[in-house]
């Protein structure tokens, strides 16, 4: 499974208004320029981010974007289901099981697929966007505190 890259800039946008105060709103040119995203490709990310409750849009002189919900409540599963639509790994695992043999869920393939799908939905779902905001934190500092030593 390969995530698109607006899925990359989608967890980059959540990410940065997680580690702000709660409530914190932000212009999608402000956001944009912070994160390195075309705006035209971030206001687009952002209509499937407010559609799926993720993120608030304000509109108006004082308008811009804040999140929807507290980033403990929204998971790396949350996102990538907001801006890629179904996440399924095989065909046959959709909502409509289906199956180009026919066979309805009932293969081997489908039986190897299932698990592994319940398995990696089950992992993106218990990652939520305060704690890599914590951890995102931890490694900017322990970057900075790298950056000042000397090398030998």
């Amino acid at each position: 499974m390969r995530l698109n890259q607006a899925t990359d800039y989608a967890f980059r946008m959540v990410l940065y208004l997680a580690s702000k105060p709660e409530g914190t709103k932000i212009t999608g040119a402000a956001l944009a320029e912070k994160q390195n995203i075309p705006e035209r490709f971030l206001l687009k990310i952002m209509r499937s981010l407010t559609a799926a409750n993720i993120m608030k849009s304000y509109r108006g002189v004082d308008g811009g974007f804040a999140l929807q919900r507290v980033p403990r409540e929204i998971t790396l599963f949350d996102v990538i289901e907001a801006v890629e639509g179904q996440t399924e790994l095989q065909r046959c695992l959709n909502d409509s099981g289906a199956c180009s043999r026919g066979c309805g869920g009932m293969c081997s393939i489908y039986a190897a697929f299932e698990g592994i799908q319940r398995n990696l939905a089950e992992r993106l779902k218990a990652i939520n966007f305060e704690a890599l905001a914590l951890q995102e934190k931890a490694m900017a500092e322990e970057r900075d505190a790298d950056s000042g030593k000397e090398e030998l």
